[in-house]
């Protein structure tokens, strides 16, 4: 995945070299967005930049979209995925959308933004090659339309945290710098990330064509989303129905699992939710140490509305935005199309449930299922709340077979901790089973804010990737427990409490 291990040893290199490297790199590009109707995005290509360098290239996921990783690696390729040269077959635009941010209504498009195209890879998947920080575009408003170093290798390192972990997400082909510095509450160095997606498909993007009661757009987005998505929708009366149950339920799954691993997205405005289910946008996330359902990382979320805890009830707010604006698609009598609506978010705490208490029986080795598994969570849950435990080591560090006078906690966590193995007991499966299951759905590893700073903090200041390169080979096995060394596992200190984080923009 990694070129190189320090900044300064990267030399920019000319445009028609990186024109001649993407000739033959395999690109397989299409724009099949931009046979949308006009008002859903802009044309508009990126913003040449100065001197730019690639910092980081992931060579496997190269490899899978049908790219030769072995061209696109070599530093001439950097102008390609800073936007100063063009893949073949890109059509570069910016899409439009709106957002609820932080519960308020707002038009928005990508500011800072450019999709060049789909690739088309071998096994027949559709896939979005997006820049970010290419520069300007017509929604950037008063932004410089640029990302700083910082926050484009933070999303490259969470995406593909996220994605070992076996969450679906965005994922990063490339950071490239800039050679130019951005402008924020101090000067930075400037880079460009190279992101792939399912599609960059969002709940504001029908928020966009509803607010502009623009019947046409909504249509034509929901037939785009469906062929895209769900190709097993047909064209009947019911295709708009059925298109929200299905974005509802990768919702539910999506959020679940991020509750299993103690993410905490840190943004969930409407904008930076895809109809894929992918987890998209990683300004300010950061993984939860330790337990505490209230536990916010953001730094402009003073009321908590986007807290660990809130996440499952933030979703089903979300999709009762999307569900709004789909009205008009669901049923021509608008009371019917209510109903149809509420019928989906109605299943929704119920479908998220299912998905995170099987998740949940999984981490705890529960092979089968048991009506009183859920009180047996939420007693662990509770006494780590009360403790302040740590949320993954304490499930990493359960022991279906350890002898009863193994090191414990507390006598609350003893009394726990026997209802547990009774309840394990009751099932037929040997302790060996049990255990593999249970390291199979426990992460030994997670990007703990501490490391991930620090890392970010050595690439920044002096250009040392060395860090950020060791902390993305252990993140990138997190179920293997004899492969990570102690201190990547290892809570931080108290000096740590109090974290917080920063949307990069």
């Amino acid at each position: 995945m990694v070129k190189s291990e320090n900044l300064e040893s990267r030399t920019p290199q000319s445009e028609p070299a990186a024109t001649a490297t993407a000739a033959v790199a395999g690109w397989n590009l299409s724009q099949s967005y931009a046979a949308l109707p006009p008002q859903l995005y802009s044309r508009v290509a990126p913003s040449p930049v100065r001197a730019p360098s690639l910092v980081i290239f992931n060579a496997s996921l190269a490899k899978s979209l049908g790219l030769d990783a072995a061209v696109l690696g070599r530093p001439e390729a950097a102008p390609l995925f800073a936007g100063n040269a063009m893949p073949p077959g890109a059509d570069p635009i910016a899409q439009a959308y709106a957002g609820h941010q932080f519960g308020h209504f707002t038009l928005l498009g990508d500011g800072r933004a450019i999709l060049l195209g789909e690739q088309l890879t071998p096994d027949g998947r559709r896939l979005d090659i997006q820049l970010k920080g290419p520069g300007r575009t017509p929604y950037s408003r008063r932004g410089d339309g640029r990302a700083a170093l910082g926050p484009m290798l933070r999303e490259y390192l969470i995406s593909e945290a996220m994605h070992a972990l076996g969450i679906p997400t965005t994922r990063s082909l490339a950071v490239t710098a800039t050679g130019e510095p951005v402008f924020r509450e101090q000067t930075l160095p400037g880079a460009v990330l190279t992101r792939v997606a399912a599609s960059h498909l969002r709940v504001g993007t029908f928020e966009w064509a509803a607010a502009r009661g623009d019947h046409q757009a909504l249509e034509a987005l929901a037939v785009y989303a469906r062929h895209r998505h769900d190709p097993e929708i047909g064209a009947d009366p019911g295709a708009a129905a059925a298109l929200l149950e299905a974005v509802a339920g990768r919702q539910a799954a999506l959020v679940a699992r991020w509750q299993l691993v103690g993410f905490v997205h840190g943004v969930m405005n409407t904008d930076n939710m895809a109809l894929s289910g992918e987890t998209l946008d990683y300004g300010p996330c950061a993984f939860m140490d330790a337990y505490d359902p209230g536990t916010v990382f953001s730094s402009i979320d003073h009321q908590g509305r986007y807290a660990y805890g809130n996440q499952p009830g933030i979703a089903q707010w979300n999709l009762a935005r999307l569900a709004e604006g789909m009205l008009p698609l669901l049923h021509r009598d608008p009371e019917q199309a209510v109903a149809v609506a509420n019928g989906v978010l109605e299943r929704f705490p119920s479908r998220f449930e299912q998905h995170w208490l099987d998740g949940m029986r999984a981490k705890l080795g529960l092979l089968v299922a048991e009506p009183e598994d859920r009180s047996l969570v939420d007693d662990l849950l509770g006494w780590m709340q009360r403790q302040g435990a740590d949320f993954t080591n304490t499930f990493r560090d359960l022991d279906p077979g350890a002898s009863a006078a193994e090191p414990g906690g507390d006598e609350a966590f003893e009394a726990w901790r026997r209802r547990w193995r009774a309840r394990l007991s009751r099932q037929p499966h040997p302790v060996e089973s049990v255990r593999v299951c249970m390291q199979r759905h426990n992460p030994a590893v997670i990007p703990r804010n501490h490391l991930v700073e620090a890392a970010l903090s050595a690439a920044g200041a002096g250009g040392d990737l060395g860090p950020f390169n060791r902390l993305l080979r252990v993140l990138a096995a997190p179920y293997d427990r004899d492969a990570i060394p102690p201190e990547f596992g290892a809570p931080p200190g108290p000096e740590a409490r109090g974290f917080q984080t920063y949307c990069g923009t």
